[in-house]
């Protein structure tokens, strides 16, 4: 009931700023605190982490990292934040977050904004330590917008707070940033994350290398792409970012521009899953992500081949007490099927969506 009151709240104001407030009240203690959900069938292992279950926050929620011991309360199995850039940057001019309602979805533009890159090491060198509160962290790597040298602004970040997190994601898929997703082209890919990976290799205690990629790729896109990433070493790719697809959608913001999240991106997102799935056959894991606001939902993309999911805009609709209905939802769909693990039940229905 507080939740829904709470939502209800935030719901009548602008959405950035309700999204500031609901920061705030993470910090302040205001947000019940569920804690972390976990059983033998959701404990999973990706690139050598360690995950008490499978559902994490996407970046984009905790841009600046201000809210790291809260959010390790709130159920989740890791926490993603950032993106981070090099230099602190105000991104887009507002109003860049629009709600449709009407199709439990959420346009941005953002255009990474964020304190930069020292600020939000100088958090995460922070983080708790103690067992009961130290969740897996990441951290999603960006450009600046000015950058003479975009693919080596992903590296200079990593270099500034690598030290402090469990894993990286390079984004070279936000659409908000301008030509930002020519970096997934084969050879500006190859060359980008060849530099990321040399600065992770220079770490005293490398860390996995994650690749986040957008759902609006061609089928000779994603195949260059797979080759790429299996080839270069990564350690796992978050398969998809927002969308630019406006088809179906009924509220007034729908012609916003910016990437589209939410209920209306689930299916082109887990096609795009399902399809790296068997592109990669299984040479690296995958993190399902887009459109996913129930236990049903993120079962079906680790059925398409997912080893773990991330959440974000379904909060903006149903809270954090999701977090915990989605694990507790995900253990019994996977207890009803004769699963034992959540590798087990990963790709399982990839076929259905081929």
């Amino acid at each position: 009931m507080i939740s829904a009151l709470g939502l209800k709240a935030m719901h009548r104001l602008d959405p950035e700023r309700a999204h500031h407030l609901a920061l705030r009240a993470l910090r302040l203690g205001l947000v019940p605190a569920t804690g972390v959900y976990t059983s033998e069938r959701l404990r999973v292992q990706i690139a050598g982490l360690e995950l008490p279950n499978p559902v994490g926050l996407a970046a984009g929620f905790d841009k600046n990292a201000v809210a790291l011991a809260p959010l390790a309360k709130q159920g989740f199995g890791f926490l993603e934040v950032g993106a981070a850039t090099p230099r602190p940057q105000e991104g887009n001019p507002r109003p860049r977050l629009f709600r449709l309602s009407e199709d439990q979805a959420v346009i941005n533009r953002f255009g990474f904004n964020n304190e930069g890159a020292p600020a939000i090491a100088a958090r995460l060198a922070k983080r708790p330590k103690g067992k009961a509160e130290r969740a897996v962290v990441g951290l999603n790597l960006g450009a600046n917008k000015d950058s003479a040298d975009r693919a080596d602004d992903f590296a200079q970040v990593l270099r500034v707070c690598g030290p402090h997190v469990d894993f990286a994601t390079v984004n070279v898929s936000s659409p908000n940033t301008e030509k930002l997703r020519d970096l997934q082209g084969p050879e500006a890919l190859r060359a980008l994350l060849a530099g990321v990976i040399a600065a992770r290799d220079e770490m005293t205690s490398p860390i996995p290398i994650f690749l986040k990629i957008a759902p609006d790729l061609d089928d000779e896109g994603l195949a260059g792409i797979a080759e790429v990433a299996v080839s270069s070493g990564l350690d796992a790719v978050i398969a998809t970012n927002t969308t630019l697809s406006r088809e179906g959608l009924v509220s007034a913001h729908a012609g916003e521009a910016g990437g589209l999240s939410g209920a209306p991106l689930f299916e082109r997102s887990t096609r795009v899953l399902a399809q790296l799935s068997k592109l990669t056959d299984g040479a690296l894991p995958l993190i399902g992500v887009g459109g996913i606001a129930s236990a049903e939902d993120a079962y079906a993309k680790i059925l398409a081949g997912a080893s773990a999911v991330q959440i974000y805009s379904a909060l903006v609709y149903h809270g954090m007490t999701l977090v915990d209905e989605i694990t507790r939802g995900l253990d019994a769909l996977l207890e009803r099927d004769g699963f034992d693990t959540i590798a087990q039940a990963t790709g399982k229905g990839r076929d259905a969506w081929l």
